[in-house]
């Protein structure tokens, strides 16, 4: 018999229950209440955490994901929390939308870590490399360099411009990626796959990461920061 996992999302007590009953107890008469069951753990858990958190300070259209522990934050916690940036580019010689990138085409990642007062720099260059592609090595660079430190346990808010990034991330997307054997739900081959594939393991590993948006070559200084770090690991690419 397969295993389920009932999640209460908006009810008396939300969280992840075993039960049916014990998850109608929970939403029956309750207005408004919001819940789903799942045959995956980690994306029982994926769905319970992903949510709009209050607003203690000031990002555009702030998303958050929480891996691992179910226990609610303090604006303590988001106050104190290390603040990663990561972004990924890449230059071409006009290539028109879907169109190939050609060898020798520059594309670099960059992220940055801010700990209290320690600030952690990182970028990388790749020869016809996508955007996308820098994309996802951006942050997968930055986790391990974040596990590196011993950080997964610690609140960490990550901000990206990268929707293509960000959505498998906290829609779910990529449970559901691993589900099909990476294809998508039209049932075509996942771009990246052994990224995406790495990516999601390292995520696992973190007690409370969190993601939002930001517009990138706007006001953003950390966003401003990594895309000045990649730009420059692309200006050297090839002296």
């Amino acid at each position: 018999m397969t295993k389920k996992y009932y999640v209460v999302k908006k009810g008396r007590h939300p969280g992840i229950y075993l039960t049916w009953p014990d998850c109608q107890r929970e939403v029956a008469g309750f207005s408004g209440a919001v819940y789903r069951s799942f045959t995956d753990e980690n994306e029982a858990r994926m769905w319970l955490k992903t949510s709009h958190q209050p607003n203690t300070y000031k990002e555009p259209e702030q998303l958050s994901l929480n891996f691992g522990d179910q226990r609610p934050r303090s604006s303590q916690h988001l106050h104190d929390a290390i603040r990663l940036f990561t972004d990924g580019g890449s230059r071409n010689h006009g290539n028109k939308r879907g169109q190939h990138v050609r060898k020798d085409d520059k594309a670099a990642w960059a992220y940055l870590i801010l700990a209290g007062d320690k600030q952690v720099t990182g970028t990388g260059g790749e020869w016809g490399a996508t955007n996308n592609r820098m994309e996802i090595m951006a942050l997968i660079n930055a986790l391990k360099k974040l596990i590196n430190y011993h950080w997964q346990e610690k609140t960490i808010i990550a901000t990206l411009d990268s929707h293509y990034v960000l959505d498998p991330i906290t829609k779910g997307w990529l449970f559901g990626w691993r589900r099909r054997g990476w294809t998508t739900s039209t049932g075509k081959a996942v771009a990246n796959q052994e990224l995406w594939q790495e990516l999601l393991g390292l995520l696992l590993k973190f007690r409370n990461l969190q993601f939002q948006w930001t517009k990138g070559h706007a006001d953003n200084t950390g966003n401003n920061i990594v895309d000045e770090l990649l730009n420059k690991t692309m200006d050297k690419m090839g002296e």
